[in-house]
């Protein structure tokens, strides 16, 4: 029934719903341009302009403060008003990133789409970029860039939930629709305290990884490698986002530094809930007899060794180089964080059909990293086995499992509804973008449109072609970034939760 045609009392209602909704979207808003105070204290350093971020912030503010004063009631946020909220959260946190690139005026960040892109790449922790010029920024802008995707890493949404009380009402819907993967185990019973737990692990590990970085640095190890660029490069490893401060990503540091960041990169697909309990806990044995953990190594070692063998064969590479940019690339690439050691958009085909198939792969459920995750590739494995022993043996009754225990058949819809979602819009936007760049004459191939699509749905970065590892996405037209921004926010929020308010169920009671 439409919106006009309910009944009064049923149109207060759902105005007092939506009221809520946009009041929760303000308070997270409000606090959010909190963020502003750090690249306003790396401009003061540095003796650059601190006028776009006091502004950046302060119209953020003020438009938090307005969303909380709508009329409504955030005692009715539940499951259904979740969705709406996490889904304009992700905009909104876009629109206020932006704002500090259009206040600078560094081109080409000065145009709104542009800014608007740079700002979605990096609250979804994709690490696509518009950027040609990535070492004439600012010491202020290189850095925020940074930093949202550290924001975005572990969620905006976990962020309130861990330090806004406020936000209890509704707590489990919200930290559901934020946090990536088909299964959360909370860590407590408080959603709030759960949320805590793991942006703590979040900081320790980003923390740890700055560490090590510098003192690479301190100790002439790998002296490229300064106290800024530690910071910088551990903001993005974590929340596997990729962004860089360097034109030629990790390629600009030594050996050293790339084999920590695999490292960090590595442990940023894994599920938080499993660090925490194997690290903090000190429950190593749960990771071993978690499935999806094995998986996830497993994938990341084949992979490894497929491309390592074609490096080889092929004569691009050899000795400890080969070794390690086929492992970098591999886990970057699978745990969808898109730094690059090197330029693999010239390695030979297998090689670069294998890091493209990898884009599909993702980390595991409940980690920082993007994509269809290992634990969905495993429950459709069982599906399809469970589907082939049917049909050879009808009388037999074969449960889905995973890690011992039943999984429900609305997980498995749910799955595949997801999977074959993935699937159907990362084709529509491969498809948009290769009819877009024949309209507009733009030198994409059918290959490089599917590999855009991949990686911005995938929240991975880095393409092929001109948009390849050192390269950027500039020159796609005005239309094909709002689709690949479309694209970022679908596979940042795992889709769901924005195509459900698309469907007319969604605005019924």
């Amino acid at each position: 029934m439409p919106l006009r045609q309910l009944p009064p009392f049923r149109r207060q209602r759902f105005a007092v719903e939506l009221g809520g909704s946009l009041q929760v979207c303000g308070t997270m808003l409000k606090y959010l341009s909190v963020a502003a105070l750090f690249p306003l204290a790396i401009a003061l350093g540095y003796g650059e302009p601190v006028w776009p971020w006091l502004a950046a912030g302060a119209i953020s503010a003020g438009v938090g403060l307005g969303l909380e004063r709508v009329p409504g009631s955030q005692e009715r946020v539940g499951t259904r008003e979740g969705f709406l909220i996490v889904s304009l959260t992700w905009l909104l946190a876009a629109a206020f990133g932006a704002l500090p690139y259009l206040f600078v005026g560094e081109a080409p960040l000065d145009n709104p789409i542009d800014a608007y892109f740079e700002s979605m790449s990096g609250f979804t922790t994709t690490g696509a970029s518009v950027l040609t010029d990535i070492e004439g920024l600012s010491h202020a802008v290189a850095m925020w860039r940074q930093f949202t995707q550290w924001i975005g890493g572990m969620g905006i949404i976990v962020l309130a939930l861990a330090v806004l009380p406020r936000l209890r009402v509704g707590g489990r819907q919200l930290l559901e629709n934020e946090m990536p993967g088909p299964d959360h185990e909370p860590l407590t019973s408080s959603i709030r305290s759960t949320a805590q737990r793991l942006w703590l692990l979040y900081v320790g590990l980003t923390a740890l990884q700055a560490l090590i970085l510098s003192m690479l640095g301190w100790t002439g190890i790998d002296d490229r490698m300064s106290p800024y660029e530690a910071i910088a490069h551990a903001f993005t490893t974590m929340p596997t986002g990729g962004f860089s401060t360097k034109a030629a990503s990790l390629g600009a540091f030594g050996a050293s530094s790339q084999w920590v960041v695999t490292v960090f990169m590595l442990l940023a697909g894994v599920n938080f809930a499993l660090l925490y309990r194997a690290f903090v806990r000190r429950q190593p044995r749960a990771a071993a007899r978690d499935q999806e953990f094995r998986a996830y190594l497993l994938l990341l070692g084949v992979a490894s060794a497929i491309i390592l063998v074609d490096l080889l064969g092929e004569g691009v590479l050899g000795g400890e180089a080969a070794v390690r940019h086929a492992i970098f690339q591999t886990v970057s690439m699978m745990t969808t964080t898109g730094f690059a050691s090197i330029d693999f958009a010239l390695w030979p085909a297998l090689a670069a059909m294998a890091l493209v198939a990898l884009m599909f792969v993702g980390g595991s459920a409940g980690s920082t990293a993007g994509s269809i995750k290992v634990v969905r590739h495993l429950i459709v494995g069982r599906i399809i086995r469970r589907e082939l022993d049917e049909t050879v043996h009808p009388e037999i009754v074969s449960p889905v499992r995973a890690n011992g225990r039943l999984v429900d058949e609305p997980v498995l819809r749910a799955v595949l509804t997801f999977v074959l979602l993935y699937v159907g819009i990362f084709a529509i936007g491969a498809i948009g973008l290769v009819i877009d760049a024949t309209r507009t004459d733009t030198s994409v191939t059918p290959f490089e449109a599917l590999a855009a699509a991949a990686t911005t749905l995938g929240n991975v970065g880095p393409g092929f072609g001109f948009a390849g590892p050192f390269g950027s996405f500039a020159e796609f037209s005005g239309l094909s970034k709002v689709i690949m921004i479309v694209l970022m926010w679908l596979g940042r929020l795992e889709i769901l939760p924005i195509v459900i308010l698309f469907t007319p169920r969604y605005w019924r009671r």
